[in-house]
């Protein structure tokens, strides 16, 4: 018994980590609790028979790759959906950021000395948004939201400088500023496609070796 509780959980946390999948998001799946898939991996516990026919439908392998004491890789990497209570709480915490900005814009607004420039909260709230996308995109998202996010808060960053080169400043020549971040958005786009490609190679290179071994 304790013989197939190891390898059950060796296989479950050897395809989950190869999926780049987290315990809490194999848990969704499953429609657990991330703690009930930390014992399955550490032994504690066994799913039942329905939950490990439904983590082989979701790796793409059988339920015999599971209980076998053999390497294993998923088939098919799951898709990682956010699900709506996410989405709700990554659109909540957006529209804070700009409910911040708003009740800025009001107290700069009805101070004499910074009303002229009370706009400049809302020339600001992009960045803060896109930095709170990043950090939920890490957490919850995957390559192409983390490189959107990435994008974002670059850009973000431009428009903030040059509004502000504007509006404190006689500098003209802010072209020069697209120019730069224009490359920079060309190596954001050439560091997450070398990932791709890198993930892509690196399952092929492990389904090629699991081909050989059962040969």
């Amino acid at each position: 018994m304790d013989d197939i509780k190891a390898t059950i959980s060796k296989n479950i946390t050897e395809l989950r980590m190869q999926a780049h999948l987290t315990q809490l998001q194999l848990a969704e799946m499953l429609n657990y609790s991330d703690k009930a898939v930390s014992k399955w991996e550490r032994g504690e516990a066994i799913p039942d028979i329905r939950v490990l026919v439904r983590i082989a439908e979701i790796f793409g392998v059988t339920l015999d790759d599971i209980v076998k004491n053999k390497n294993v890789a998923p088939s098919i990497l799951p898709k990682k959906k956010l699900g709506g209570k996410r989405v709700f709480i990554v659109a909540l915490s957006s529209v804070f950021v700009w409910f911040i900005a708003t009740g800025l814009f009001g107290l700069f607004f009805f101070i004499p000395t910074t009303a002229p420039y009370a706009y400049l909260t809302f020339v600001v709230a992009p960045l803060a948004m896109s930095i709170v996308l990043l950090v939920f995109s890490a957490m919850w998202g995957n390559r192409l939201t983390n490189a959107a996010s990435s994008s974002l808060i670059l850009w973000s960053c431009v428009v903030i400088f040059h509004v502000f080169v504007v509006t404190f400043s006689d500098f003209l020549k802010i072209e020069f500023l697209y120019i730069v971040a224009a490359v920079f958005e060309l190596l954001i786009i050439m560091w997450f496609t070398y990932r791709w490609y890198a993930a892509k190679k690196d399952k092929k290179h492990r389904q090629e070796i699991d081909g050989s071994e059962e040969k």
